[in-house]
């Protein structure tokens, strides 16, 4: 059951949001060549407490974490540990916060030290490819036309996206109907009404679209080993289109909402996290 969420609760969520949207911001000075992703972790479970959330994954279906840490092949739910980052990586921090009973989920994919020019496009292109998604939200589309200018976006740049997997509803609990792909046909699926709330999600890999589930089973990882990146915001349906609700506070939202408006690029790749710098 889909769930349109009133402006009081719209309110409790951008709350929530903007604590997600913090830590995020802050934690990624952490994420330097010789860190381990338990360190990270460690820090944006702190983060999210001192602002008065809870971090929205640690114990969801067991899973031993407060962010997801995935690093270069790891799509997703990568398992935060004693991996330490090295120059050249790419790692994907998806985390989470619940405020007053609300959810919010956010995802965004960070350097670490040099990378290489490869490794920079893909981001861009995936970074990009959210806004694009973004701006495809209004009231009376499908929710497939989300996938679709995601899909069109990424396959025109040479890249595939990660079809097994999917963006999906958020409200009180952390996973809600309906599920959001980032890919397919335009009309299809729900009509998206004022009030509905979405994680936009893109997952993008350098080669092929299929990926395999690690023993830990959590980890995600491209079948053909080669890189994927991340993005993700929370986000509201409303009468006159779109707000994105994992922003840090009301300047970065209309930030981030003239950049999908402007069609995902604004020049070069950044967070997320306008904030961030």
């Amino acid at each position: 059951m889909i769930s349109c969420k009133s402006e009081r609760e719209l309110g409790l969520m951008r709350a929530s949001g903007a604590v997600t949207a913090r830590a995020l911001a802050a934690l990624r000075a952490a994420v330097v060549p010789g860190a381990t992703t338990k360190e990270i972790n460690a820090l944006a479970d702190r983060l999210i407490r001192e602002d008065g959330g809870v971090p929205a994954f640690l114990g969801y279906h067991g899973f031993a974490g407060s962010i997801c840490a995935s690093v270069n092949d790891e799509v997703v739910h990568g398992i935060p540990g004693g991996r330490r980052l090295r120059d050249g990586d790419l790692l994907k921090v998806d985390i989470g916060a619940v405020v007053d009973g609300w959810y919010s989920d956010m995802a965004c994919t960070i350097a670490v030290g040099t990378i290489s020019d490869a490794a920079k496009r893909l981001m861009r292109v995936t970074e990009d490819a959210l806004y694009v998604g973004i701006a495809a939200v209004r009231p009376g589309v499908h929710v497939s036309d989300i996938g679709n200018a995601v899909q069109t976006y990424v396959e025109g740049h040479g890249y595939s996206v990660v079809r097994a997997l999917v963006g999906h509803g958020v409200g009180t609990n952390l996973h809600e109907d309906p599920p959001v792909p980032n890919f397919g046909r335009k009309g299809m699926g729900p009509i998206l009404k004022p009030g509905m709330v979405l994680a936009i999600e893109p997952m993008v890999n350098q080669g092929g679209h299929q990926v395999r589930t690690l023993d830990d089973r959590w980890t995600v990882v491209t079948s053909d080993g080669k890189l994927s990146a991340h993005f993700e915001h929370t986000v509201a349906v409303r009468a006159a289109g779109f707000e994105i609700l994992t922003a840090v506070d009301a300047d970065e939202a209309a930030a981030l909402a003239r950049r999908a408006t402007n069609g995902g690029s604004i020049g070069a790749t950044q967070s997320p996290n306008a904030a961030a710098g």
